[in-house]
């Protein structure tokens, strides 16, 4: 009979799947639920517990995680008579593992804790490939002992846990992730294209790039995608535009300057406009080339 805390996992998109499965393989027991009956089958082909609804998945569980798209789909999910704070057990732990803005966190937290729920915020940083490797970073908010309790099982999910303060801190984090990545994505594309209107050999050029201080994880993890014009979505430009939006806002209520973010949140939000929001934010690339005149 397993020790491990029952857990309820909602949301099982490109990143919650994976996620999941690496907690089944890891021991524990999970019930999910979804809204699409294919991930539904998958997480049950998995050894997954299926459950029909929200308040079924989290009945008896010990740790709730949720992975959902943005702020309206965590407060969707979490409240309400069919939400997660009115159906799940008092003492049991709800981990936020979404992308949302910090300040949805802290009221989470403030309307879990008179339900008698504890509560994390813990988005993640590492896209699909993170995901399924189980390297992901988690950037983490809330309380010690409850960051304690649950980090054996982040432990399967990730590489780099992170305590980064209270409440909201992990999407404050996250938010700044969210910033450096793209800003990063951006150069690259840019380099990409300088290249290969130079008659660089744009394979070898990445290569020696990626061996100097030019080289990042970025550059790594998208180099194929550059290199193949592959944009097939790990992490959607829909997303990331998204996030743009949550660091933006964030940054003006501090009072933190963000000239070189301000305009990559542009160029994200235009390549959106221009009908790529579902492809992969190395997608990037097709704007650098359309402003430098090619047709894509």
């Amino acid at each position: 009979m397993s020790t491990l805390p029952k857990v309820a996992w909602i949301g099982l998109g490109i990143m919650g799947s994976p996620m999941s499965e690496n907690l089944i393989k890891a021991g524990y027991q999970v019930t999910g639920f979804t809204l699409e009956q294919e991930k539904l089958d998958r997480l049950s082909a998995a050894g997954g517990t299926v459950a029909g609804s929200i308040a079924e998945a989290v009945r008896d569980a010990d740790v709730i995680v949720t992975m959902v798209p943005a702020s309206p789909q965590v407060e969707a999910i979490a409240y309400g008579p069919d939400g997660i704070l009115e159906n799940a057990k008092s003492g049991a732990l709800l981990v936020d593992m979404s992308s949302i803005t910090p300040q949805t966190s802290v009221d989470l937290a403030k309307a879990a804790k008179d339900k008698g729920i504890r509560v994390l915020d813990a988005p993640v940083s590492g896209g699909e490939a993170g995901a399924i490797e189980a390297v992901l970073s988690i950037m983490v908010g809330g309380e010690q002992a409850d960051f304690d309790e649950a980090k054996p099982l982040l432990e399967a999910l990730g590489k780099t846990i992170v305590l980064c303060g209270p409440h909201g801190s992990g999407q404050t984090v996250k938010a700044a992730n969210q910033l450096i990545v793209a800003v990063n994505i951006q150069a690259c594309a840019e380099a990409v294209v300088f290249l290969e209107k130079s008659g660089v050999d744009l394979k070898a050029a990445l290569d020696v790039l990626g061996g100097g201080l030019a080289g990042s994880t970025v550059l790594t993890r998208k180099k194929d995608n550059f290199l193949a014009r592959d944009f097939k979505p790990g992490f959607r430009i829909d997303l990331h535009h998204k996030d743009m939006g949550i660091v933006t806002d964030a940054a003006r209520n501090v009072g933190a300057a963000l000239p070189v973010g301000a305009v990559v949140a542009q160029l994200v939000a235009s390549l959106r406009t221009q009908g790529d929001g579902g492809l992969d934010h190395s997608a990037l690339l097709r704007a650098v080339e359309r402003l430098s005149g090619a047709q894509v």
